[in-house]
């Protein structure tokens, strides 16, 4: 990392720090549920990727608007871009470079995973801050399915770029025990992960005490996740499930320092569609829906404050 850059860790720390705050709000745009006004005609199927592109842009810029005053990071979904084609990737871009300008940290979730030259070259593209047409995101995910080979290009790439890689530990989604919860020398797998993971990020610690390698672990596993907090004391947590998928305040709380630091919790669809969620739905309804994110968005922060070590941070 050179000199003149500012270790990941520090700068997401010392965001959390100054917004108070470890909402992680994910951008995870879907035509269905966009606010009514942002299709160019209503009531009628929009099939044309470069109109749905144009009303993912907007509908997340205009997210950003409401957001970037009260959360430290987001985190856009490639997925919905990359379905659209190059009209999709082209507004993702719109999009990262939107939320830079307004001083968010960019995690783009792209959980990739690969070896050699591969691996190389999508360090390089989301990463690398000196690659040509690169995102140049603050931090991505990986994942660490093929082994140490398949990382190490996203650490080493994140240390000379200033950047982060959050790493696949145990995520939240319904199937992951099929194969992170398999025993392996009477362990399960993911413990396996996540002793690579504290070892990496241990010897890329910055002054905060957190290294640049953190991880994904879920929400809606409150038992593992603070099992997995004892094992990685210094490893910031990217931790999704918060909200849709189940998990609350309360499930988070393990994932924190006693300080209220080391992590960062995920909301994508409870904040920006909260417009079609109750009480939300109720109050604001489909034309007021930047109220409701920010509401959603309050409501949450409140959340965590009043129910983890989160509170300290305020």
């Amino acid at each position: 990392m050179g000199p003149a850059l500012i270790h990941f860790a520090d700068r997401l720390q010392s965001a959390v720090r100054r917004c108070r705050n470890p909402v992680l709000v994910g951008l995870d745009p879907r035509k269905e549920s966009l606010p009514e006004g942002l299709w160019k005609s209503r009531g009628t199927e929009m099939t044309d990727p470069a109109a749905i592109a144009a009303a993912y842009r907007r509908f997340c810029c205009e997210v950003l608007d409401v957001v970037a005053p009260l959360v430290p990071t987001i985190k856009p979904q490639m997925a919905f871009f990359e379905q659209l084609g190059p009209a999709g990737s082209a507004a993702l871009a719109e999009v990262v470079s939107y939320a830079r300008q307004k001083g968010l940290i960019v995690i783009l979730d792209g959980k990739r995973g690969d070896i050699g030259t591969t691996a190389a070259a999508y360090a390089a593209g989301l990463l690398d801050t000196e690659q040509p047409g690169g995102w140049k995101a603050d931090a991505t995910t990986v994942n660490p399915y093929l082994g140490d080979d398949g990382v190490e290009p996203f650490i080493e790439v994140a240390a000379r770029s200033g950047g982060g890689a959050f790493v696949l530990v145990k995520t939240s989604n319904r199937g992951s025990g099929m194969f992170q919860d398999l025993l392996v020398g009477g362990r399960p797998l993911f413990h396996y992960v996540a002793e690579y993971v504290e070892r990496r990020a241990l010897e890329t610690r910055g002054k905060c005490g957190y290294g640049l390698v953190g991880a994904v672990v879920g929400a809606t596993y409150p038992e593992q996740l603070a099992h997995l907090r004892t094992l990685m004391p210094h490893t910031i947590f990217l931790v999704p499930g918060y909200g849709s998928q189940g998990a609350t305040a309360k499930d988070v709380a393990a994932a924190f320092d006693a300080n209220g630091g080391g992590a960062i919790i995920n909301n994508a669809r409870g904040i920006i569609f909260a417009h079609t969620l109750k009480p939300y739905s109720e109050r604001y309804g489909p034309t007021n829906w930047q109220r409701a994110v920010e509401a959603a968005t309050l409501d949450m922060i409140a959340q965590l404050r009043a129910e983890t070590p989160a509170g300290k941070l305020a």
